[in-house]
């Protein structure tokens, strides 16, 4: 363990996703999200691969004793990424932001439908604290479209926003049940080529030529998200979760920076509040996650030989 390295990594991780979604952001206006996704997956290949071969299980990553457990996590995680693609075109980047933090929170009821895992009522007041938090920030541009009928593509990019936390919720679950049987650079690695085969399909839907400035743009968020994925599974080595996944919310402090610097925008004080809830709540829930395992932990002990 390294908790310094486990937390400089995350935080590499994260600020190299939001580079990749401010890269993405700059092309939305032209480049539909399947093309975004192929591009954000196929480029990202060569690092995956690239750093499983300096870890010496390149062999080993491609073998798999669930393939269909990973075209599920890969069906789920794609179109979590083409709807986030979406919002970002339609929402200011740190909005954005605020409304994809409501994934982690979903993993909570999910983990109890699909898992049956018992969830008690400190994990339930904060999913429930957590949601409040998602409809402050979602709430203005669901107003204005409502009252005012102004305001609907804002307000598209607010429900695109929630539903790719939606999916991106159920593709954790995916993950939760492969970990059991697959390593993690498996997970990634075939969640990279099933996002790349999947994406293709979209090309009947109406693809563009990219301007050289977009085609850099899209094979830099490719990089920088096959980077950031490295990094990230990187830090869970040299880190405890409970450590390293608070850090997550770090991205709102990237997204506010080149939000403002890059495109000139400024967060409301409803997201900046709901943002500020939805963090909490997922803290919270971090949290207790990791004294449920340190429990479940001394239990397994109590009922081996060596702990007695």
């Amino acid at each position: 363990m390294n908790p310094s390295r486990a937390i400089l990594q995350k935080l590499g991780s994260v600020a190299l996703f939001v580079l990749m979604q401010s890269l993405i952001k700059a092309t939305t206006g032209h480049v539909p999200p399947g093309e975004v996704v192929f591009f954000r997956s196929f480029f990202a290949l060569p690092v995956i691969l690239l750093w499983l071969h300096l870890d010496g299980g390149l062999s080993s990553g491609l073998r798999t004793a669930s393939p269909m457990g990973q075209f599920w996590r890969g069906l789920m995680g794609v179109t979590a990424m083409g709807l986030g693609f979406a919002a970002l075109g339609l929402l200011p980047l740190p909005e954005a932001t605020a409304i994809f933090y409501a994934a982690p929170i979903l993993v909570v009821i999910f983990a109890n439908m699909f898992l049956n895992e018992r969830v008690g009522v400190f994990r339930l007041s904060a999913v429930a604290v957590g949601m409040v938090g998602v409809l402050i920030v979602l709430s203005p541009r669901l107003t204005a479209a409502a009252d005012e009928g102004l305001g609907h593509a804002e307000a598209l990019g607010a429900m695109l926003a929630l539903m790719s936390a939606v999916f991106a919720a159920l593709a954790q679950i995916f993950v939760r049940k492969l970990v059991a049987t697959e390593r993690a650079a498996t997970i990634v690695l075939y969640f990279t080529i099933t996002g790349t085969g999947l994406s293709l399909l979209t090309v009947f839907f109406g693809w563009v030529v990219p301007t050289p400035r977009e085609a850099v743009y899209l094979i830099l968020a490719g990089l920088a998200g096959g980077m950031g994925q490295g990094l990230l599974t990187s830090a869970y080595r040299y880190g405890d979760a409970s450590l390293v996944a608070p850090f997550d919310y770090a991205s709102m402090i990237f997204a506010v920076a080149i939000g403002y610097l890059v495109f000139a925008e400024v967060p409301t004080g409803t997201t900046i509040a709901g943002a500020a809830i939805v963090v909490a709540a997922g803290i919270a829930i971090i949290l207790r996650e990791h004294h449920l395992g340190l429990q479940r932990a001394r239990q397994r002990k109590a009922l081996t030989p060596g702990g007695q």
